[in-house]
């Protein structure tokens, strides 16, 4: 359902980032996550380690803008296609993958918000940020791609497993692609 009353992007207050991205090698990268001492789930390390998972010799600057479902007018909340075409239509695009690691990296100081319900089941933790970004494969049982988590004062880089007909809860927030800057 496409909310008509409530402020929806572009016309809501909403966080905006410019994420340095790639020049360095996948074994650089996983040696840099370790130093900033990132944790990862399973399904991190899967994406991380997976031969699809591409890392960009060049670096760029990618501008990232983070939105709630809710935010990109669903309030009874969206299957992922819904989230990626609607932003899609309001301008915004599916990061790379490869996104992740650099934004981890670089958003040391997200909050830590804790959730009393540890039966969450198959919807997005609280107070995660989900990376909106296409998938490398269609295999249901490999990673979608990642999301950030601080939890016990500890920074999470996490894999996440959800089919085409999940149902994202308004308040799940994620992170598209404004444009892109390059870097002299």
């Amino acid at each position: 359902m496409l909310v008509e009353d409530e402020k929806v992007y572009p016309d809501c207050a909403v966080e905006i980032r410019i994420v340095d991205v790639g020049g360095l090698t996948k074994p650089q990268l996983i040696q840099k996550l370790d130093q900033y001492s990132i944790s990862l789930n399973k399904y991190g390390e899967q994406l991380l380690n997976d031969e699809r998972f591409i890392v960009s010799s060049t670096k760029q600057s990618l501008q990232t803008v983070e939105l709630t479902v809710r935010q990109l007018g669903f309030s009874d909340g969206a299957t992922t296609f819904q989230l990626f075409r609607r932003a899609n239509d309001l301008g915004l695009e599916c990061c790379p993958v490869e996104l992740g690691p650099y934004l981890r990296m670089q958003y040391l100081d997200q909050p830590e918000i804790c959730s009393t319900n540890f039966s969450e089941g198959k919807q997005a933790p609280t107070g995660s940020i989900t990376i909106a970004s296409k998938a490398l494969t269609e295999d249901i049982d490999f990673p979608k791609g990642f999301y950030l988590r601080r939890i016990n004062d500890k920074l999470w880089l996490r894999g996440y497993l959800a089919d085409d007909l999940h149902i994202w809860s308004p308040h799940d927030r994620f992170i598209f692609c404004r444009s892109q800057l390059s870097i002299a």
